[in-house]
């Protein structure tokens, strides 16, 4: 089969070009000019004055977490507590057989202090679960923790805390490890729960244009179950279609004992023709929002400098051992301390590796230049990068000056020559990869999102650190792709034809429009997967 897509620009490694693309048997067989390579294709795509775009690649996702999601009290899409109340709500008349309310996606902006209370939703006649938007907490009610056994005298375990009020009662709170306490009593997913998530999630990342993915946890991680047999089963059913490598999870509560399970899970995936179990996924902090995020100095306010969830001479001899056995290490890293200790621990392994480290919400100065040094690539999650409520009101006062301005560096990681790819964190943000695309260039919030009307959503961020659309097309496509080691994400003879069509040429756009480009079709090896 051969098809031909002409009558707009194409976006390729020389840059944005007028022409057009044939492709036969799912493979680009020729970019030329337009007219040219001859229309012997069996069908013509009309660009009609689009942009023809590689499949787009997300870095760092968490897709059968976010379909699960989505069948469950999805809060994602409402803001504040009444809102949150009333879904809550609506959710728990429509599932009275269900036992246990549970889903999430609320926001800590949207409550003082960024702390919901277990009393907001005690009007349930259930235990409640709600996982935070971005999953570093969970809001649960007053039913929830006396199924759980938490009172005033429960400890807090190593890694995670349970917030208390001034008398050590439970709020209702529980921070990175302490979600287990309650997540793991909830239902468990079965195995055609997983399938079905991931298949409701493909379709979802499909029409954004995205083709190919890194799954950052693949294992059991706050309450959620282990999702190597999903991707497993289906890519060998054929039903996975996009080009995915799972990360597989680094438990913080173990040590190098668990490098041979390890070796083990990335041989179950090898010999498939989609899905590689090649990266080990290392969560070296939190978030600076609970205190959690690894910091040099304490926060203001509040004091403390965070958690190391690893310690760092444990972290070099862990991350040498993977780098030898051939592992990439993908390390989350929000606060300055941890983009340190995962720098020195890269120190001396072998860039062929493609080790990468996202998220990178604070790095020293000092550090920016390793990352190319280093050969480590910087895994970017744009949408992050703006004036938003959480930012405004809860970050920029617990991290003060002049770490504040340290925050989502990516022009200073641009001029230092670090190598770049991109992902969204989704469901904890948007999968679009074009709103993040908008952030990156402007640096502030994408028209129509959830916190676009915030007073200062349209005041742009550090903008000394924005980029150029071209640069942040190729996080999402040629370099995400790198980092998968996949042979898609650019235009190019002998490249698969995952290929995405935009409604519109984002370069023609003023730069402030980014966002209001959308997904016209995408294809994966040439075959359609998504038509809007």
């Amino acid at each position: 089969m051969s098809i031909l897509f002409r009558g707009g620009r194409v976006f390729t490694p020389e840059g944005v070009v007028a022409g057009s693309v044939l492709v036969r048997d799912g493979v680009i067989a020729a970019v030329g000019a337009e007219g040219d390579p001859a229309p012997r294709a069996g069908e013509t795509v009309d660009l009609d004055g689009g942009l023809l775009v590689p499949g787009f690649t997300d870095a760092h996702i968490h897709p059968i977490q976010a379909g699960l999601e989505r069948a469950k009290c999805d809060l994602s899409d409402n803001y504040g507590l009444d809102a949150y109340r009333e879904k809550i709500a609506d959710y728990a008349a429509k599932n009275l057989d269900k036992e246990w309310i549970d889903g999430g996606g609320w926001d800590m902006s949207a409550f003082s202090g960024g702390l919901p209370h277990r009393e907001q939703i005690d009007f349930l006649d259930r235990p409640a679960y709600l996982i935070q938007r971005d999953h570093h907490a969970a809001w649960v009610n007053t039913r929830a923790l006396e199924r759980a056994g938490i009172t005033r005298d429960t400890p807090d375990p190593a890694d995670g805390r349970i917030e208390r009020d001034a008398g050590g009662t439970p709020t209702g709170v529980l921070h990175e490890g302490a979600m287990d306490l309650v997540g793991l009593l909830t239902p468990r997913p079965t195995a055609q729960d997983l399938q079905d998530a991931l298949a409701d999630a493909q379709r979802h990342l499909f029409s954004l244009g995205i083709t190919g993915w890194q799954d950052a946890i693949v294992g059991s991680y706050a309450g959620s179950v282990d999702q190597l047999p999903a991707y497993l089963a289906a890519a060998r059913s054929g039903t996975l279609r996009a080009r995915v490598v799972g990360a597989l999870w680094w438990d913080r509560t173990r040590g190098l004992e668990q490098v041979e399970e390890l070796v083990a899970r990335r041989a179950e995936a090898e010999g498939l023709d989609r899905f590689r179990a090649t990266s080990v996924k290392i969560m070296q902090d939190g978030i600076t929002e609970n205190f959690t995020a690894a910091t040099l100095e304490p926060y203001c306010l509040c004091g403390g400098t965070g958690l190391s969830y690893v310690d760092p001479a444990l972290l070099r001899e862990c991350v040498a051992e993977l780098d030898r056995l051939g592992f990439q290490v993908h390390v989350h890293a929000i606060g300055e301390r941890a983009v340190r200790e995962a720098l020195d621990a890269f120190e001396g392994t072998d860039p062929a590796n493609r080790h990468h480290i996202a998220h990178l919400q604070i790095i020293e100065p000092s550090d920016v230049p390793r990352f190319a040094a280093l050969g480590v690539t910087a895994n970017l999650q744009p949408l992050w990068a703006t004036h938003h409520a959480q930012m405004d009101e809860l970050t920029l006062p617990y991290l003060g000056e002049p770490r504040s301005s340290w925050q989502y560096p990516f022009a200073d990681l641009v001029a230092t020559g670090a190598r770049l790819c991109a992902g969204s964190d989704w469901p904890v943000s948007d999968a679009d990869p074009l709103q993040g695309m908008h952030v990156a260039v402007n640096r502030t919030e994408p028209g129509g999102s959830l916190h676009a009307g915030y007073p200062t959503a349209q005041t742009p961020f550090l903008p000394g650190q924005r980029m150029d659309l071209a640069t942040a097309m190729s996080a999402y496509t040629a370099g995400s792709a790198w980092i998968n080691r996949s042979p898609a994400g650019v235009i190019e003879p002998g490249r698969p034809a995952d290929l995405v069509v935009l409604d519109r040429d984002p370069f023609a756009l003023p730069p402030g429009e980014i966002w209001t480009t959308r997904v016209r079709m995408t294809f994966v090896d040439g075959e359609p997967v998504h038509e809007s």
